[in-house]
């Protein structure tokens, strides 16, 4: 059985949560050593291992079970040392930057292969979502959440438990991307800077996330602001508006749909 999920540390180490992070290294490196060819030293290695604790810290609320916060940071070890075997210092990419993408990578994947949503809870989301563009198309703004929860005959807790399951499901889109789907961190990334470089379809897709964001109630583009933008945990969000971590959850889940329907509708055209 996958162990019990443990309690969300914060940014800073204690020594047990270091030891278990050097633990989870070695182990990994154990199941790499014999194909490991690569210049970077053991030590290297642990330096950058606070990174996999920041990097599962920041993905954590796509948690679901039987997945657990230290399956995660398992996940995130083994992208580590393989980053460490594969690395090519010829590239000119220094390694910590080749690092963050592998472990990255490996902990999104881990996700991914457990981010199964079963058929009566993806009808949900597909009619919340049908039903939110129906009520936006009539009156030309989204609906609050409240508004969306009465047009469903749910509570609005049973809404905010939907959009989670929508956040879920779609998270590589959300904190990945990929040629069709441009992930929702980069092109917050981009915001407010210069694009001349960039494609066209991409200089759009920024403008009109933009838009999406700006048109959010006050707190809910705040988070996705602070979230995204500002690389701030829920943890640290929550103590910025001194409310609890599951509110910032919900409110950030809300906000992550409600930005889908507005993309949705530019892409339907």
């Amino acid at each position: 059985m996958p162990a019990k999920t443990k309690n969300i540390p914060g940014n800073k180490l204690d020594e047990d949560e270091q030891k278990h992070l050097k633990t989870a290294a070695r182990s990994a490196y154990s199941r790499q050593r014999e194909s490991a060819v690569g210049v970077i030293e053991n030590e290297q290695i642990t330096e950058l291992l606070p990174m996999v604790h920041k990097i599962v810290q920041r993905v954590v609320t796509y948690l679901a079970p039987p997945l657990s916060y230290d399956d995660l940071v398992s996940a995130g070890a083994v992208g580590l040392v393989k980053a460490a075997r594969d690395y090519d210092p010829s590239h000119q990419a220094e390694f910590k930057t080749y690092a963050y993408i592998r472990i990255k990578g490996a902990i999104l994947d881990e996700l991914r292969g457990w981010s199964f949503v079963p058929a009566n809870v993806d009808k949900q989301i597909h009619r919340t979502l049908q039903v939110s563009m129906e009520l936006t198309e009539q009156t030309g703004s989204a609906p609050t959440d409240e508004e969306l929860a009465e047009k469903l005959e749910i509570t609005v807790a049973q809404l905010y438990e939907t959009f989670k399951n929508a956040r879920a499901k779609h998270f590589v889109s959300i904190d990945n991307s990929s040629e069709d789907c441009p992930s929702l961190i980069s092109s917050l990334a981009a915001v407010n800077t210069a694009t001349s470089g960039q494609q066209l379809e991409q200089d759009e897709l920024v403008e009109k996330l933009t838009e999406a964001i700006q048109q959010l109630n006050e707190r809910q583009r705040q988070i996705i602001l602070l979230y995204y933008q500002q690389q701030l945990t829920m943890k640290q969000i929550a103590e910025i508006f001194n409310i609890t971590e599951p509110r910032v959850s919900q409110l950030h889940a809300s906000a992550l749909f409600n930005l889908s329907v507005k993309l949705k509708r530019w892409k339907d055209g």
